[in-house]
């Protein structure tokens, strides 16, 4: 029920106010007119980032992977304007070189470092992001041949030192805070596919409810004081539907409702009754109603037209929905072919007709497995943008940052999943692109991961070649 192409909407809207959070992450800077204290301990606090960096970029396995320089951490840092200033003021007089071996070689040896492969090796993507905070925390800081050369710095002082520390461990602090709470992402994610399931057991038992409603009235109108003849011969088709008799019937559908306690009977009087009123006003409900005889196959057909034609129209019922939830203001258009294409299930008497969440397993770890691939990579990502494409037609500062995390999503799902057909990641996000973000950035998203997939080529990474004729975008 839940497809690729919701999960990459769902994926892609989440990104963007992750990673505007995620981009509010900065090292500390030094205050103005500071004491000379201060001035020491940012410099200290500079170095100490310029360290671990540096420890990175020393340590590699098989391959040339770097594997502590790829992680989120280093990746951040290294893209601040400040402290890239200071690695080119301090390239050929860095004051910390002598440790950067020792602390290669004790990180290496230690159950830091061997646990990280693993839970890296095993794609644990969260298990993994605490080891910087770990290696400074367990082998730099408590190291005394580290202390020794820090009493040879000038202006050193004691308190300078454990004020840097405070400094390291705000940063690491902002860092987690506010990019890289990957977990309750996650979990947020999780629960919006969930109530995308749940929109779509709704809309399914919406006609379970219309018609326990109509039931209702014309038991109430029977046992008036004075009933009319029609009041006491009321036409039943409508409560007949036998459509409507199969899904009341489905263990699946009913389950749901059951676990759930969805009753759209008393949760949502008011609008059920304004819907049916719409409904029984209608040309279409006269037709059906008149008609000289049914089957289950004209049934199902009513509805259908129902739902076309006056439940997915149905301003005040659209709008019920955006006020019920949150997750559910851009899932009525897509739910609602689930809806249909689940009616057709029911026409065609197939066994199971109401649709499982995901088709397998692998589509269900997709929306995650995305989601955790941009974030982890999104540095990387971001530079590889930066330097594919060119300057003279697009400037990514400037350029809408929902583009850019649709690109960036879009890359993610073009080099981590080769059974999917480049074309159609393609499409998918140049659609998402036309939805979500500027009128012209479709156009732009086109151009911008045609611009990167050939820079990547360059660089000798295989792409799939199955790229759609532009000529025709």
């Amino acid at each position: 029920m839940i497809n690729r192409v919701l999960i990459r909407m769902k994926v892609v809207q989440m990104l963007y106010s992750y990673l505007i959070s995620a981009n509010q992450f900065s090292l500390d800077t030094l205050a103005e007119s500071p004491t000379k204290e201060k001035r020491f301990a940012h410099s200290l606090y500079m170095d100490m980032l310029v360290l671990m960096v540096k420890i990175a970029q020393q340590i590699e396995r098989r391959g040339g992977h770097r594997p502590l320089y790829e992680t989120r951490w280093i990746q951040r840092i290294t893209s601040d304007e400040m402290l890239k200033s200071h690695m080119m003021r301090s390239a050929h007089d860095f004051q910390l070189q002598p440790m950067v071996t020792p602390f290669v070689e004790a990180i290496k040896d230690s159950a830091l470092y061997k646990r990280f492969l693993k839970n890296e090796n095993s794609g644990e993507a969260m298990a993994t992001d605490g080891i910087w905070k770990e290696i400074f925390d367990i082998i730099i800081a408590p190291d005394t041949r580290l202390a020794a050369l820090l009493r040879q710095r000038e202006d050193y002082t004691l308190r300078g030192v454990e004020k840097m520390r405070d400094m390291i461990d705000d940063t690491f602090s902002r860092f987690y805070g506010a990019s890289d709470n990957l977990t309750e992402a996650l979990k947020v994610l999780k629960l919006s596919m969930e109530k995308s399931r749940e929109l779509y057991m709704r809309m399914l038992l919406l006609p379970v409810e219309l018609v326990r409603l109509r039931e209702h009235d014309i038991e109430e109108a029977r046992h008036k004081l004075l009933p009319t003849f029609e009041e006491r011969n009321p036409n039943l088709r409508f409560i007949e539907n036998q459509y409507v008799a199969a899904l009341s019937s489905d263990d699946t559908l009913m389950d749901y409702a059951s676990s759930h306690s969805i009753n759209l009977f008393t949760e949502d009087f008011a609008s059920l009754r304004a819907l049916l009123r719409d409904i029984m006003h209608s040309d279409l409900y006269k037709e059906y109603m008149e008609f000289p005889v049914t089957d289950f196959d004209r049934d199902c057909e009513f509805w259908k037209s129902v739902y076309n034609d006056i439940i997915f129209s149905n301003p005040h019922f659209l709008e019920g929905l955006e006020e019920q939830s949150v997750y559910w203001n851009d899932d009525v258009e897509i739910l609602g072919t689930f809806v249909i294409k689940t009616l057709r299930n029911f026409q065609q008497g197939k066994a199971h007709p109401v649709l499982p969440m995901y088709k397998d397993e692998e589509d269900a770890r997709f929306g995650a497995d995305l989601f955790s691939l941009v974030v982890r990579n999104h540095d990387s990502y971001r530079r590889t943008i930066d330097t594919a494409i060119d300057r003279k037609k697009w400037d990514t500062e400037r350029l809408a940052y929902m583009d850019l995390v649709i690109v960036m999503t879009a890359l993610a799902e073009i080099l981590n999943f080769p059974k999917i057909p480049l074309k159609v990641s393609f499409n998918e996000y140049i659609e998402i692109a036309k939805s979500y973000s500027m009128p012209k950035s479709g156009h732009f998203v086109n151009g911008m991961l045609r611009a990167v997939l050939q820079y990547l080529e360059s660089e000798g990474v295989t792409i799939k070649r199955d790229l759609p004729d532009p000529r025709k975008k």
